[in-house]
């Protein structure tokens, strides 16, 4: 399965996509994760149905200091997934 997510509320600035990783990394789940130009964090996932549930629990919770207001949560083609590699997080330095 792959999903994206969209996470809205204070996500930005707060060590979100470094909660997000240690979260998805050891699940096993292969995607990314990365701040959006409008304040959200956006994280593309892709493994078994159990691993995202999880991951979608931690991302409703949150990291120490964010407030998550939504997570919004699509289903992705098998296909989209193909090509993911190892969980990282895109555009750190």
């Amino acid at each position: 399965m792959v999903r994206h997510y969209l996470v809205k509320g204070r996500v930005q600035g707060v060590g979100f996509r470094w909660f997000v990783h240690r979260e998805a990394e050891p699940l096993g789940l292969r995607g990314w994760v990365r701040n959006t130009e409008d304040g959200h964090v956006e994280v593309v996932a892709a493994g078994e149905r159990a691993q995202l549930e999880s991951l979608a629990q931690a991302l409703r919770r949150g990291s120490r200091g964010s407030r998550v207001d939504d997570v919004v949560m699509r289903e992705l083609k098998e296909q989209e997934g193909k090509d993911l590699g190892s969980f990282h997080i895109e555009g750190a330095w």
